[in-house]
């Protein structure tokens, strides 16, 4: 959530910014305004009451101590009058800033400066490339693959559980539980605490990371909680409510978790195969850090992402994303687009994201400068990475025709055997 007095402070900068997303937020940076105006009048007024009352106590007292019993009873009864104009004016305050509130959870973060201009991720900008001399080109898509070598049962999921999902059979199942396992270990090993974490959270949560109220359509609701969209929701909530010491910083976090999105705005979007599915399989990244070192920790977690993709020797490429393609919650967002040969293009396996104080000013993540100050934290999230898409990834760059050629990395986890057939 952004800032009331950032926005107030910085109205044509805001507003300029956000339109550049695509939208014409005009509209509702100024309701925001005007509720911000009405909130602040009403709490002058009560905080001018609440003075007036404070003097008229003082009054009392000083009466009571000089005997003059009878002017401290009419005193008294004219301050007993201000505490219904108090209380409903009270009333009035919770109702206008949870309206203020209702208003900026539905506006987005604020575009950086230097974000590139677009309508779409066809206008994303490419960063770089890695390994994309000679793009293996194929006619069989990765999920013909996976159900030929008995990897991945497509009929299955759906019987039990509906469209877009799938069950893992045998050598499939062990390659998730081992690619988890590599990426975690790879991440532990470079700085990032491991945790595993509730997959059913409060909508605090949800709220805090800016899933709720904008994409409550795509959330599993259970009860009054959520099933986790992304390991992101409880990993940045763990330090929701506190202050942390400016030592603790930069805190890493990584998580293994299935996630859970009924993506409602994507119909009849990748219908087969395993990247767009309704419960899926992550390894999470998330940066909590001091403010002035998130821009250069988005640049580290982005390789970290970049890194379990060499791994694997898959080509991929890395793009800035541009102002209408950026996601609800974050400032700058660099997505990595691994190869598929059968669809002869790039597609995304992770997405890197520093939120700026976006996610922290709602979870209220503070912690305390060297000079006694207490300031909100910067969040970044990215996956490390997707593990169906990494899977299908695989299963297209190294199958052969009739068989798949078993990366290098993931060959101790079957006995050093080449391939799987």
């Amino acid at each position: 959530m952004l800032d009331v007095n950032y926005i107030e402070d910085n109205f044509e900068y805001v507003e300029k910014q956000l339109n550049k997303r695509g939208g014409n937020f005009s509209q509702q940076l100024n309701k925001v305004i005007e509720k911000n105006k009405i909130r602040k009048s009403i709490l002058l007024k009560v905080e001018s009451l609440k003075s007036e009352k404070n003097n008229l106590s003082k009054q009392i007292g000083e009466l009571m101590r000089n005997k003059n019993l009878d002017e401290a009873e009419k005193i008294k009864i004219q301050s007993l009058s201000f505490d219904s104009k108090i209380t409903e004016l009270d009333e009035k305050l919770k109702e206008v800033s949870k309206a203020l509130i209702n208003l900026l959870q539905f506006i987005p973060n604020v575009p950086n400066e230097n974000m590139p201009i677009g309508k779409d991720d066809s206008d994303n900008y490419v960063v770089r490339t890695w390994n994309n001399g000679d793009l293996k080109k194929s006619n069989i898509p990765h999920w013909d693959i996976a159900s030929k070598l008995g990897l991945v049962d497509f009929e299955s999921g759906p019987k039990i559980s509906g469209s877009r999902f799938l069950i893992y059979t045998g050598k499939g199942s062990k390659i998730v539980r081992a690619l988890a396992d590599i990426l975690l270990t790879r991440h532990t090993n470079n700085g990032y605490k491991e945790f595993f974490i509730p997959l059913i959270v409060n909508a605090e949560a949800m709220y805090g990371t800016g899933q709720l109220p904008k994409f409550a359509e795509d959330a599993y609701q259970v009860g009054e909680q959520y099933l986790i969209p992304t390991a992101e929701v409880p990993l940045t909530n763990l330090h929701a409510n506190e202050i942390l010491e400016k030592t603790q910083l930069p805190l890493n976090y990584t998580a293994f978790s299935q996630c859970f999105r009924q993506e409602a705005g994507s119909a009849g979007r990748d219908t087969k195969g395993m990247i767009r599915l309704h419960q899926f399989n992550k390894v999470e990244m998330v940066k909590i850090v001091e403010p002035s070192y998130s821009m250069e920790e988005l640049e580290n977690l982005t390789k970290d992402a970049e890194a379990i993709l060499q791994m694997f020797n898959l080509p991929y490429r890395v793009v800035e994303l541009c102002t209408g393609d950026v996601g609800f919650s974050a400032t700058k967002t660099y997505d990595l687009e691994v190869w598929f040969p059968e669809q002869n293009k790039y597609r995304e396996i992770s997405s890197c994201s520093n939120c700026g104080d976006f996610q922290a000013r709602n979870m209220m993540t503070r912690f305390k400068d060297f000079d006694g100050k207490v300031k909100l934290v910067h969040t970044l999230n990215g996956s490390g990475v997707a593990i169906d898409r990494l899977f299908a990834a695989i299963l297209e760059n190294y199958f052969d025709g009739e068989k798949l050629i078993l990366p290098e990395i993931l060959k101790s986890y079957f006995n050093n055997e080449e391939f799987i057939k």
